[in-house]
């Protein structure tokens, strides 16, 4: 994933680009080139031309970091909330099975917070608030450990494939076997 918060940067990243531009403001009164800038500076020249010009016209606090992109769409609080829904279980909100999929949070974040998210939105704030994908608490009970050793023991060198060849190979693609 790119930004850690769907879109936005972090705190610490905000932060550091701030810095960076702070230090073009400084060579900017020095009246550097936009190329010596960048090169100093190890960014795109027209990343340094763009702070130049906000430089020009509203001076080092033209170059102030805004801020986030975007606020996320539910707060910690009613982040809160749906963490207590969810560990109330699938079943509560009328679902027949203990399986909680995208789809059902997205439809009981639409229930309970009256707002509507899409399924990466809602996988990637599941994923920053430290969910993972559908991992088990519990092994099913039915599971046997020796049947499973002896399937990746005896069955599963018979299914994989083998890396390389045994034989001597041919460099051409158009008659592999013409040696």
């Amino acid at each position: 994933m790119r930004y850690p918060q769907g879109g936005g940067l972090t705190a610490e990243r905000r932060a550091f680009r701030e810095h960076i531009r702070m230090q073009a403001a400084e060579l900017f009164t020095l009246g550097d080139a936009n190329g010596a800038v960048a090169k100093q500076l190890r960014v795109s020249v027209r990343s340094v031309q763009r702070w130049r010009q906000a430089w020009e016209h509203g001076g080092t606090p033209a170059l102030e970091s805004k801020g986030p992109a975007s606020r996320p769409k539910l707060s910690e609080a009613l982040f809160a909330v749906l963490e207590q829904e969810l560990a109330k279980g699938p079943v509560a909100p009328g679902w027949p099975d203990q399986t909680w999929t995208l789809a059902r949070i997205k439809a009981l974040i639409g229930r309970r917070f009256h707002k509507s998210m899409t399924l990466s939105a809602i996988a990637q704030m599941l994923h920053r608030h430290g969910f993972s994908h559908q991992v088990p608490a519990r092994r099913a009970m039915e599971r046997d450990e020796e049947a499973v050793t002896g399937w990746v023991k005896e069955t599963w060198p018979l299914v994989e494939t083998p890396w390389r060849r045994s034989g001597p190979g041919s460099a051409s693609r158009t008659r592999p076997g013409s040696r």
